[in-house]
């Protein structure tokens, strides 16, 4: 039985199900930053550590996704999602160093970047297109 982008293999499908799980978890996370952040600007001081907190947690959905995402790239999945990943990890990365440094200036707009991003990305992978973006 011959295997085509549009009929994945088992293999292919439970790891674009493990994406998209990475990916919409990813994007809960970071869509709930601006709320922290919104919080603790609001006067309720203990959500700075809450934006924190969940700083670590998208830097480490960032990376799992990037993980995933190069195995299902290697399973004959999409690259494009490996290449997303790297680059929305990358610009969190950029976007918790700013944060750190206290750089609002440039923490503020990139954050918007990297939720619309996350949010883009996660629409994305669960089209039913998924499988033709590559190749």
């Amino acid at each position: 039985m011959s295997e085509t982008l549009t009929s994945p293999s088992r293999k292919a499908n439970g790891t674009l199900v493990v994406n998209r799980v990475l990916v919409s978890a990813h994007a809960v996370a970071i869509i709930g930053q601006p709320v922290f952040a919104g919080g603790y600007l609001g006067g309720d001081y203990d959500m700075l550590w809450l934006h924190r907190w969940g700083a670590d947690a998208v830097s480490y959905l960032a990376y799992a996704q990037i993980i995933a995402a190069l195995v299902l790239w290697l399973v004959r999945g999409p690259r494009w999602l490996f290449w997303i990943s790297l680059l929305l990890a990358a610009g969190e990365t950029g976007q918790y160093l700013a944060g750190m440094a206290g750089a609002l200036d440039l923490h503020i707009p990139l954050g918007v970047a990297l939720v619309t991003g996350a949010v883009l990305t996660t629409i994305a992978v669960w089209r039913p297109q998924t499988w033709r973006a590559s190749r």
